[in-house]
């Protein structure tokens, strides 16, 4: 069997390596194309100052950068801009891996970077985790985690589209809407993987909510190293209810409340798009006092229709041993 076509090449995977233990080592061309963005890169009429920073970055990405050097821009926005694109590359060299920067960036509290680079990093390392999936499904449904999503109920289903392609076709005077994925169509994803112009539905049952568990079981898997089984529940029944986490925002705040016993009225409860339930397959890797117990998952949209899915909460807040 031939391997899948390529997909997502707006992740900056080529430009990147993989070291022993398959993660992605930060490469200069990972890092110069970072340089080469709009925000960036020099105008014909631009300052010697900026030519020669620029230059000189372009071709020795890692090279040390004075505050001198950052003075001598005299836009500030333009400063301000090397700042944020220097700091993430520091952070980056400093980890040696994307999977190690992305962790000590929660785990350090040290979340001040631009949620630009953070969704970057994510989508890299997806790409990197995914690399060799042959389904659709579960490419779309990655996209949740570093593309945020507007929700629309359509004929009794729950459709989660693209916040930016929604945006586009919205301007779009031949007012285009989005296919939705299925069986029929799935085979075109791989040459529309970076136009992310697919609707997913993520209805209980359904084949992109399932898609959606095997993702974060995969992240979980390879950011951890931890083996867990994730599966999408109709509802939480359990009187011995132990550990529960919100992927998003929302869904954080919904299940705090349910499970405290305070009261939810109905339109917020409607929010909730979907439940899961969290199992370790080695029972020894979770914390000894909860051991056996499921987690259990919230996924859940804005008063705005908006999903922003926050992966990095299956990383720091799991009951780990």
């Amino acid at each position: 069997m031939s391997a899948p076509p390529d997909f997502w090449l707006s992740s900056g995977y080529r430009l990147l390596a993989r070291d022993p233990a398959g993660r992605l080592a930060v490469t200069d061309d990972f890092l110069r194309a970072y340089l080469l963005r709009p925000e960036l890169r020099p105008e014909p009429e631009a300052s010697a100052a900026e030519q020669e920073l620029h230059t000189g970055l372009v071709d020795e990405p890692r090279r040390a950068v004075g505050e001198a050097a950052l003075a001598a821009l005299g836009d500030p926005d333009l400063r301000d801009n090397y700042r944020a694109v220097l700091s993430f590359r520091d952070r980056l060299l400093a980890a040696g891996t994307l999977e190690a920067a992305y962790l000590d960036l929660f785990r350090s509290g040290m979340t001040d970077l631009p949620p630009l680079f953070v969704d970057h990093l994510a989508h890299a390392i997806l790409r990197n985790l995914l690399d060799g999936e042959g389904d659709p499904f579960r490419l779309r449904a990655a996209e949740l985690l570093f593309r945020a999503q507007t929700v629309s109920p359509v004929d009794g289903a729950v459709l989660a589209a693209d916040e930016e392609t929604v945006a586009r076709l919205a301007a779009d005077r031949d007012g285009a809407t989005l296919d939705v994925l299925s069986d029929d169509n799935a085979a075109s994803y791989w040459q529309r993987s970076d136009d992310f112009d697919f609707a997913l539905e993520l209805s209980f049952g359904r084949a992109g909510l399932d898609a959606l568990c095997r993702v974060l079981e995969a992240w979980v898997g390879h950011l951890l190293g931890v083996a867990v089984q994730i599966e999408a529940v109709g509802t939480i029944r359990d009187e011995r209810w132990s550990w529960h986490l919100g992927l998003d925002a929302e869904a954080s705040a919904l299940l705090d409340d349910l499970y405290q016993g305070h009261p939810v009225d109905d339109a917020r409860l409607a929010r909730l798009l979907a439940l899961f339930r969290l199992a370790f397959r080695d029972p020894a890797a979770m914390r000894p006092d909860l051991r056996g117990r499921p987690v259990y998952l919230g996924l859940a949209m804005t008063g705005h229709r908006r999903l922003r899915l926050k992966p990095q909460n299956l990383l720091v807040n799991l009951p780990l041993a």
